[in-house]
């Protein structure tokens, strides 16, 4: 999934077009997708909901008309980011795109959300909504890959294996391995064997 997935990839000036302010346009998903590239861009602490409007083309009192708050709206991004890369994950798993395909696709995903994903481990430390709201992630994750590979149904087991190829992923998108001197090839045929342990089993490659 790239940051368009979420967010618009141009910042939008100016008050609203009379095509955006219609009643057909939904003014919360503009927020949201505005709100999604802010918060790729310059992270959490750098965003405002001013900006937010701004660059969804409303004024800055428009967007409390549809969320709380600044850490409203994060949680609302994360939970759509994790929507669309789950959606993401099942295409390129159903259509046997080759496993280690999908781990340089993974990296690279890490890579293009960076400040997004600190801001998330540095919310999820000291903010109860976000520890929550990650929680539930998670357990979606979970069921998802229980629905990929029905023999694969222990909760822990599972949780263990996304919360470990996570940490794989963000340092290989870190460059801890090129930090090293190392080429991260295992680390990648790691992530390649999980893939295949996730796939259906009229997918397995």
């Amino acid at each position: 999934m790239s940051s368009s997935d979420i967010a618009p990839p141009r910042r939008r000036t100016g008050r609203p077009s009379k095509q955006d302010s219609a009643p057909g346009h939904d003014a919360k998903t503009m927020l949201l997708h505005a709100a999604g590239a802010e918060f790729v861009e310059f992270g959490y602490e750098h965003t405002t909901s001013n900006r937010i409007a701004h660059r969804a083309g409303f004024a800055p009192q428009t967007f409390y008309r549809w969320y709380k708050d600044k850490l409203d709206i994060f949680i609302q991004v994360f939970e759509a980011w994790t929507d669309a890369e789950l959606a993401q994950l099942d295409a390129m798993l159903t259509e046997q795109t080759d496993s280690l395909q999908i781990a340089q696709a993974t990296v690279e995903h890490y890579r293009s959300f960076a400040l997004f994903k600190r801001s998330l481990q540095q919310l999820a430390a000291t903010t109860p909504e976000v520890k929550r709201a990650r929680a539930g992630c998670r357990l979606k994750q979970i069921e998802q890959v229980k629905r990929w590979n029905p023999q694969m149904q222990d909760d822990e087991a599972i949780a263990a294996l996304l919360i470990g190829s996570e940490q794989v992923c963000q340092a290989l998108a870190d460059g801890e391995f090129n930090d090293m001197g190392l080429t991260g090839t295992h680390a990648y045929r790691q992530l390649s064997e999980l893939i295949n342990q996730m796939r259906p089993d009229t997918a397995k490659l």
